[in-house]
């Protein structure tokens, strides 16, 4: 086991020292500065698309928003977890791993907001939809449980004993 640690270490710095370039250190013969082609394309690459921004919106804007009809509310959370704990009145269920950028494009003009349980899943599905469409995309932190303590306890879902409320 300690010679093959060794092997792969000792390929990883001659890997590294052959992309090092001469001994001149300050300049490549690229004319550039120095830094690995591959670093160099990457840095290119991600100054041509910034990265759309995740917005953000509380359980108490989504309620708020929810009653003019202004978002669409997509709850990302699995199958199993919505049959078990319901969702939020209003919200349409797309798993995470069914979800794809058309969910922006298909929204009558309104706001899309994702969410689910913790606000972790969704704010991933939400950066990766951002960076795929390049249009700022919207979570809800805190997810359902958020949901939960901050809108219901307030008394905003105690109409007809609504699930997921």
């Amino acid at each position: 086991m300690k010679q093959s640690g060794a092997l792969v270490l000792t390929a990883t710095v001659l890997a590294l020292a052959a992309c090092g370039g001469g001994s001149d250190r300050g300049k490549s013969e690229r004319g550039g500065s120095g830094a690995p082609f591959g670093f160099e394309m990457a840095a290119a690459a991600a100054s041509e698309v910034p990265a759309a921004p995740v917005a953000e919106l509380s359980p108490e804007e989504v309620s708020r928003a929810l009653a003019t009809g202004s978002i669409r509310l997509i709850d990302i959370r699995t199958d199993a977890e919505v049959a078990d704990g319901g969702t939020i009145p209003g919200a349409e269920h797309i798993p995470m791993d069914q979800l794809d950028a058309s969910v922006l494009e298909n929204n009558d003009g309104r706001e899309v907001v994702l969410y689910c349980r913790s606000g972790k899943r969704s704010e991933m599905a939400a950066t990766k939809l951002a960076s795929e469409t390049g249009k700022t995309v919207t979570h809800m932190p805190g997810g359902i449980l958020a949901w939960r303590d901050r809108v219901k306890l307030a008394g905003a879902c105690d109409k007809d004993g609504q699930q997921g409320c």
